[in-house]
């Protein structure tokens, strides 16, 4: 399960999404208004264009969808990008959108939970309410690019984070190959 936010980062969304449709897994997406505006600026596509081959949709206005219960069993849930408005939320308890409210059932469940907040820099309250989140068991999972790697592009910055994701979904990826000591 993808959440997709209004937050900068919207190729790291899209690589993740390429890779679940590769990969063949069954997964949803949850699409805030917010994401909509991002995906035109940073991939400059339709949001629908980037969602064409995805299994199943939801508006994050919709709350009565089958995915906002916990009797519904999921691998996991990732964020990404997450706002710090949305991090906010789900830190407090806030389930007003659908996005929140399935991240919510994730914390109630004790299943799965992967924030990619992508802001900088990040005030107190940030720090505070990811702190409470990893307290809680979610992956704070930083969009900071991985130097140790020797990335030559912008688009290996994106793998290695949409690798990451995946890796915390326990969803096998060939994004990125992982550090290797003596190497090079």
């Amino acid at each position: 399960m993808i959440g997709v936010t209004g937050a900068s980062g919207a190729p790291i969304a899209a690589r993740v999404l390429q890779s679940l449709r590769d990969s063949g897994q069954e997964y949803v997406v949850i699409l805030s208004s917010g994401a909509d505006a991002v995906i035109r600026e940073e991939l400059s596509v339709e949001p629908a264009e980037l969602l064409q081959d995805a299994p199943r949709v939801y508006a994050d206005a919709d709350l009565a969808a089958p995915i906002a219960s916990g009797s519904r069993p999921t691998r996991g849930m990732a964020i990404v990008p997450c706002s710090t408005n949305t991090l906010a939320k789900v830190a407090l308890g806030l389930s007003d959108t659908l996005i929140t409210r399935v991240a919510h059932v994730h914390l109630k469940e004790r299943r799965r939970l992967v924030l990619v907040p992508r802001e900088t820099p990040l005030s107190a309250i940030d720090l505070a309410h990811m702190t409470r989140l990893a307290e809680l068991g979610v992956v704070m999972l930083v969009a900071a690019p991985p130097y140790y790697l020797h990335p030559k592009t912008v688009g290996d910055q994106v793998d290695f984070l949409a690798g990451k994701v995946l890796d915390h979904l326990g969803i096998p990826h060939r994004l990125y190959a992982g550090w290797r000591a003596g190497e090079s």
